[in-house]
């Protein structure tokens, strides 16, 4: 096991996939779902939420019906990749809301970004106005999304 990762067994795992599908499910019917009773299910769910594993509840939005249907990927390559250019970096995409996910790459690259707006226009002025001046970036590649074909939850994979 990794340094960090906790052990779950198959009452944890059916726990965390029932809540990635159902997080307002009540505890009782939790309880049912996985046959145990609610006292452990409760002590199992609270150990889940202290060691990490569960990090919160929130509503999915969908983000079509918001009108932001437009995704891009945007490749990034930095001029500088020393630690402290990386925490730079790093620091302020946080700040960009657009910017769904950003991820390290080890490749011709150095940063895969997914960012969604409203429009290509959006995507432009989000691009040119944020993306292009943050720290240490020396080119960017983009790659428009047409149709999301596939996106797992973590409840496909538990």
């Amino acid at each position: 096991m990794q340094s960090g990762q906790v052990e779950i067994d198959r009452f944890d795992r059916a726990i965390l996939q029932i809540l990635t599908s159902d997080g307002r499910i009540s505890i009782t019917e939790l309880a049912s779902r996985i046959g145990l009773s609610k006292s452990p299910t409760q002590a199992r769910l609270r150990r889940l939420e202290n060691d990490g594993v569960i990090t919160g509840y929130r509503a999915l939005v969908d983000p079509i019906r918001l009108g932001m249907d437009h995704i891009s990927f945007v490749e990034v390559r930095l001029h500088d990749t020393r630690e402290r250019a990386l925490a730079e970096f790093n620091a302020a995409v946080m700040k960009i809301p657009e910017i769904e996910q950003v991820h390290m790459i080890a490749g011709n690259f150095d940063y895969l970004m997914k960012i969604r707006t409203q429009s290509m226009s959006d995507y432009r002025r989000v691009l040119a106005e944020q993306v292009s001046t943050l720290p240490h970036v020396s080119n960017t590649s983009t790659y428009v999304a047409m149709e999301a074909v596939k996106e797992n939850t973590l409840s496909d994979v538990i």
